[in-house]
């Protein structure tokens, strides 16, 4: 028997029951893992609330770090005793231990701590495929990152300005402002007292920005369109405040033959070799010193009904993870 964190049906973080249940012996192709820290991630948040729907009863959790316990038939790439994340799912890491498919994971790296890879993982691997594939950013660029205090956000930041980007990042105090100076955002922009939109055009010389990167859907959607130079892109690759609402593809003409694209991290990790060159590319940006993983709160694996809360708060900043 392992404990883990389950739901039964969707809503509010209430919902999560921390409970026994069986994990089988791995069955081929599969590794079993026995879990030392699991991330969190606002994609945990809706599949809690059915906004990502999962068949029920369900353990959430997107990523974690822990060792080998069990190697199911036909696996060749882990042995048992050897460090392991994983960082694309499926969901199921809220828990003690799990069985996962062998390449779903990834080996850890001898230099890179459990915390930090449960840290940074999903966070990580979504930077990189954002800024390096969706839209390829380049030195000299000017990019608008929302959330820019955030677990991906912290993140996005430093790589970003490693590839010599200027980064406009949106935050929500004068204390996640300062946060997001010192890991890379060049013009913080606390959007509680300041117009979003006048402040990108005075910095950018009224031209707007080439990329919109942005995790929080309904809310920030038309003034993110607003931003953008013509034939800019918003890439929407999250919901934190909703879903963009349905809009009239005619809008996009109208304000200068933009794009918009709604990517997901599991789609670029789809093929194996895509996820380890994903994965590696982050370890090796992690090792270099140019991007910093800082764990900014710890909960309990069994509390994590608290940590929901104020991830939804918006009282959390960077990554947040769950000890085992």
């Amino acid at each position: 028997m392992t404990r883990a964190l389950r739901i039964h049906e969707t809503g509010g973080p209430d919902v999560l029951r921390w409970e026994s249940m069986d994990v089988p012996p791995p069955a081929p192709g599969e590794v079993g893992i026995r879990h030392t820290v699991c991330g969190l991630n606002y994609i945990d948040t809706y599949h809690r609330t059915g906004l990502y729907p999962l068949p029920l009863p369900a353990t959430l959790g997107m990523e974690a770090a822990g060792v080998v316990e069990a190697i199911g038939d036909g696996v060749e790439e882990f042995e048992v005793g050897d460090r392991v994340c994983y960082g694309a799912g499926p969901p199921g890491a809220y828990a003690e231990r799990r069985n996962l498919a062998a390449d779903r994971v990834i080996a850890l790296p001898d230099d890179i701590a459990d915390v930090q890879a449960a840290g940074m993982m999903l966070k990580g691997m979504t930077a990189q495929y954002l800024i390096l594939r969706t839209y390829p950013v380049q030195s000299g660029d000017t990019v608008l990152w929302h959330a820019a205090a955030g677990g991906v956000g912290l993140i996005a930041c430093q790589w970003l300005s490693h590839l010599g980007a200027t980064v406009i990042g949106t935050v929500g105090s004068a204390s996640k402002a300062e946060l997001a100076r010192a890991h890379g955002c060049d013009h913080p922009i606390v959007y509680t007292r300041e117009n979003v939109v006048d402040r990108v055009r005075e910095i950018t010389g009224g031209r707007g920005v080439p990329v919109v990167f942005d995790s929080v859907g309904k809310d920030t959607f038309e003034a993110s369109l607003d931003c953008l130079r013509p034939r800019g892109m918003l890439v929407s690759f999250g919901n934190a405040s909703g879903p963009v609402p349905p809009f009239n593809p005619g809008l996009l003409a109208q304000k200068g033959s933009l794009y918009f694209t709604r990517p997901t991290l599991m789609t670029y990790v789809a093929e194996r070799d895509e996820h380890v060159a994903t994965a590696h590319e982050l370890f090796d940006v992690v090792r270099q010193g140019a991007v910093r993983i800082e764990v900014q709160q710890t909960y309990p694996l069994r509390d994590a009904a608290q940590a929901h809360r104020d991830l939804e708060a918006r009282k959390t900043t960077g990554s947040t993870v769950l000890l085992v």
